[in-house]
């Protein structure tokens, strides 16, 4: 479909940002994104905001980066889902109830939390406080586990309106917002989920504070917030805030307290946009080594980092990787061209103009555009610089 074009034309720059969304437990896509839209999945460039419906697509091209989080009972586990309409893998986290980004960009979403047979278990808030809800039992927990079968079956606005429901009834209960944010983010509507995931993320941290001062006598503690805040900062990456998104997803990191491969590549792509570049490169080093066993759509991300940094060897061993793995990408190739073109040298630079020239032309014309390469595929400085160079070379530029 055209859609599915899309998403693979832009699917590494995609990929990444999509990753930062790991939270949502949707699949997202690689798209490109608009200015400022980090797109959900594919590779970190890709435009999250044009089509966030992609993000509930999945092809063989895509990089599945959403998590689904829902419960601290849930920790590391990837559940499959197969809906009737596609098939979307969601990998669990805590971030929602019933969603939760794969390892992060389409971000995680929260696992569900288990479900009190009797009655809420809840925080002891002060005296003016209606106490803050983390497993809900009676009519909430019937509502609630509506919602996560329709959102499993790929019924998303059904389940929105069930989550909108949840939330009015019982407005401190936690992953009844961050499951309401799930939704949202899978329909594209980032600023509300990000209204919906800061919600969360509140009462997860003032529950924690009731927790603690009352010796873990008065409530049960939220052992989700790392999953939250992945989730609201995979969103804020792809909505114009990219500082927040950075310090959301530093303190996900933190809190993870191990090496967590969605966190790190969501992170890693939070660092690049913030011109972090370094630290960039050894959070997407990190996360390589965990996934080294599959090439993903991140790679491509990282490769332009590492030539950012003039590590031009090491640029192009991750992208011949990604090359054999997604060869008919015209991102990878216009990638690959611009590397071999900054090598210079008489070989070099015909090897690049061919390599440049096997993309589609309306395809490969964009990499002239100046406003394409910043504000959709959003490269890196060096990786702009050449590209223009290479376009004009070819004749794309006058």
């Amino acid at each position: 479909t055209q859609e599915k074009d899309i998403g693979y034309e832009y699917f590494f720059s995609t990929t990444m940002r999509i990753a930062a969304i790991v939270a949502l437990c949707t699949v997202v896509s690689t798209t490109a994104t608009t200015a400022g839209k980090v797109p959900l999945s594919g590779f970190v460039s890709t435009a999250f905001g044009n089509k966030i419906a992609a993000s509930t697509q999945s092809s063989d091209n895509e990089q599945n980066i959403i998590s689904c989080a829902s419960s601290s009972s849930v920790d590391d586990g990837v559940e499959t889902f197969t809906t009737n309409s596609n098939n979307l893998q969601r990998r669990k986290f805590l971030s929602s109830a019933s969603a939760a980004f794969s390892s992060a960009l389409i971000s995680p979403l929260l696992p569900a939390p288990s479900l009190a047979d009797d009655s809420d278990v809840t925080a002891a808030p002060p005296s003016s406080s209606p106490p803050i809800i983390v497993i809900p039992s009676g009519d909430v927990k019937k509502l609630f586990n509506e919602g996560r079968a329709l959102e499993a079956q790929g019924n998303i606005l059904a389940a929105q309106r069930l989550y909108s429901k949840v939330t009015k009834i019982a407005p401190t209960f936690i992953y009844g917002w961050s499951s309401l944010g799930n939704t949202l983010v899978a329909q594209g509507q980032l600023p509300a989920a990000d209204e919906s995931y800061t919600k969360a993320v509140s009462l997860c941290r003032d529950n924690n504070r009731n927790y603690e001062s009352s010796g873990g006598k008065n409530a049960r503690r939220c052992d989700d917030l790392y999953l939250l805040l992945l989730n609201r900062g995979s969103v804020r990456l792809n909505n114009q805030m990219q500082r927040e998104a950075l310090e959301d997803l530093s303190l996900a990191d933190s809190l993870r307290g191990r090496p967590d491969a969605v966190v790190l590549q969501n992170l890693a792509r939070a660092q690049e946009i913030n011109g972090y570049y370094s630290s960039s490169d050894r959070s997407y080093n990190t996360a390589i080594s965990m996934t080294a066993n599959e090439v993903n759509p991140f790679w491509l991300r990282a490769s332009m980092v590492k030539y950012q940094l003039k590590d031009e060897g090491g640029a192009m061993d991750l992208l011949r990787r990604v090359e054999n793995r997604f060869p008919e990408a015209p991102e990878v190739r216009a990638a690959y061209a611009t590397i071999l073109w900054g090598k210079g040298g008489e070989d070099n630079e015909e090897s690049a103009r061919k390599k440049f020239l096997q993309i589609p032309d309306r395809q490969r014309k964009k990499y002239g555009d100046g406003e394409f390469l910043e504000g959709v595929v959003a490269w890196p400085p060096r990786m702009k610089e050449g590209v223009l160079s290479l376009a004009k070379a070819v004749g794309d530029v006058q």
